[in-house]
């Protein structure tokens, strides 16, 4: 019979040991250095906004990480950011100059060999660029972490989408994506929820195709930029008309080896565009039960000031396993979620 006070024996002391070697972290160590002096040399400032917030990212399918605290000694909920953007667009809306961050971004619940609760991410704005302007600047910052010069693919996400699905994806309709996503296997998923608007549901049987069969197919021989995506994809992003006359988002996302690494917007000023979508955003969550998110009323009043610009936020992580080869993030940081 065991003793009720005895200690716990060495086989159960738990393994502090994190999962990058120190030849990682000092590679890592030189990959940050070498993006801190590509902006420094482009005189982009490097500037530092708040983790927590008051309000949070109304995105249905981001959830953000609540932080109980105190605040004049009541208790408050506040949020951990997903990105760095909303405080970033405060600032560049008052100062209209060139900034760049990297920090770490929450997001819960992501779990997995691309993806950690917590993880870096390179964000920055360029007042008066295009996302032709930002994709070259995106091009010349490859440049410089590869050591050689980069040719980067652009390709449509419709034709992207027609290659590896077969389907249009901007005209097909709600029950042709359904069919088409069960014949390819992937079966289980219900995004038939009535009270969800047509526009919800063809947008989630989209992702779900693209994630699946095309995001796999993206970059394997020359990292790729996917353009032209579905406007419902991209809510704090300009539209237009692509070459067919469809409304597009004015967006770009890059693919290196299947793995998405960075995200692009030409930005929308609008602030009362920016609410209206929120609040939609508010609304489909409460019809997946999913808590209800406080919109970020500084971030509205600074987009009605903010000047033209493209923003676009990098996976560091993700980046640095592309380029050193690893397989997994656990050997680009130390302490993965599960071990923190």
């Amino acid at each position: 019979m065991s003793k009720p006070n005895s200690m716990p024996s060495h086989d159960s002391k738990p393994n502090y040991a994190p999962t990058m070697t120190l030849a990682m972290a000092q590679q890592r160590a030189q990959f940050i250095g070498n993006i801190r002096q590509f902006f420094t040399s482009r005189q982009v400032l490097e500037v530092q906004t708040p983790l927590l917030s008051q309000a949070g990212n109304t995105d249905t399918f981001l959830q953000s990480v609540a932080a109980q605290v105190t605040y004049q000694d009541r208790p408050r909920t506040y949020y951990l950011h997903t990105s760095p953007e909303f405080a970033m667009k405060r600032l560049l809306a008052s100062w209209q100059v060139p900034i760049y961050q990297i920090c770490p971004v929450f997001r819960d619940n992501e779990i997995g060999v691309r993806h950690n609760i917590e993880f870096t991410m390179l964000e920055w704005y360029q007042p008066n660029y295009s996302l032709d302007d930002m994709a070259g600047e995106l091009n010349e910052l490859l440049a410089a972490l590869y050591g050689h010069s980069i040719v980067m693919s652009h390709y449509r996400y419709v034709d992207a989408f027609m290659d590896f699905v077969g389907i249009h994806p901007l005209t097909a309709s709600l029950a042709a994506l359904q069919a088409v996503a069960e014949d390819s296997g992937l079966t289980g998923f219900d995004f038939n929820n009535t009270d969800d608007s047509e526009e919800s549901r063809r947008q989630s049987w989209l992702d779900l195709l693209f994630s699946h069969a095309v995001e796999p197919n993206l970059g394997h021989d020359l990292p790729t930029l996917i353009i032209e995506y579905p406007p419902a994809t991209a809510a704090l992003a300009k539209t237009a008309l692509d070459k067919e006359g469809n409304k597009v988002a004015k967006r770009f996302e890059l693919y290196i080896n299947g793995i998405e690494i960075a995200n692009a917007y030409d930005e929308l000023a609008d602030g009362q565009a920016l609410r209206a979508r929120f609040e939609q955003d508010n609304q489909l969550r409460q019809r997946h039960n999913l808590p209800q998110i406080p919109i970020d009323e500084h971030l509205l009043a600074a987009s009605n000031d903010l000047v033209p610009c493209s923003g676009i936020a990098v996976g560091v992580d993700r980046l640095l396993m592309v380029i050193t080869g690893a397989s997994s993030l656990e050997e680009v940081i130390p302490f993965p979620s599960g071990q923190a």
